[in-house]
């Protein structure tokens, strides 16, 4: 397979289905931010994290390749001549969702009640977990908008949303686990 094919030179890209359009489209942003996000959750598996959660996120990245796949699929080209779905792949499921909620359920029932919002950082593998949530909430306004110009499955949407909150909790967990302390925000007052 040819890395560079010299087809974007000129700031367009192909959708599956073929149709060209431009690097800066929303759908390419979208997507790209799912990449992007993928990427984060790679350098967090390289960090000091527990077996169990390095699993889950190898799962969560595989499910990111199919929903940057949907997401890259042009909605007039998503179905063949022949009747059958261009992408032959299993799609974002309710069990994918429910997986997220289990595993947040279980990480919240070991940690302490959050009283306050906290403050990102404490130790680098938080950290990282902390940016893989906002750009997970990236791609999710990203998806949301494009969402609302061109629809798709709403499991991509439940999942991005499902996913945040996941992160949230595992950079709690991590946290727990590496022993940091929780800066917990608490606003000033006005003199």
């Amino acid at each position: 397979m040819k890395i560079y094919t010299k087809t974007g030179d000129k700031g367009t890209t192909a959708l599956f289905g073929g149709t060209r359009v431009p690097k800066h489209h929303i759908r390419i942003d979208s997507y790209g931010t799912v990449d992007e996000l993928s990427s984060h959750l790679g350098l967090m598996r390289d960090q000091q994290v527990d077996e169990h959660s390095r699993e889950i996120v190898i799962k969560i990245q595989d499910r990111l390749f199919t929903l940057g796949a949907i997401l890259a699929t042009d909605p007039e080209k998503a179905v063949l001549k022949n009747g059958k779905e261009r992408l032959n792949i299993p799609k974002i499921s309710t069990e994918d969702i429910e997986l997220l909620e289990q595993e947040i359920d279980r990480m919240n029932e070991a940690l302490p009640p959050m009283t306050h919002f906290i403050l990102p950082g404490g130790h680098q593998t938080v950290s990282v977990c902390h940016v893989a949530r906002c750009v997970c909430r990236r791609a999710e306004r990203l998806a949301t908008a494009l969402y609302e110009i061109e629809p798709f499955e709403e499991q991509v949407l439940q999942y991005l949303n499902r996913l945040s909150d996941y992160l949230f909790v595992l950079a709690r967990k991590l946290s727990h686990d590496l022993q940091v302390k929780e800066v917990k925000w608490i606003p000033q007052k006005n003199s």
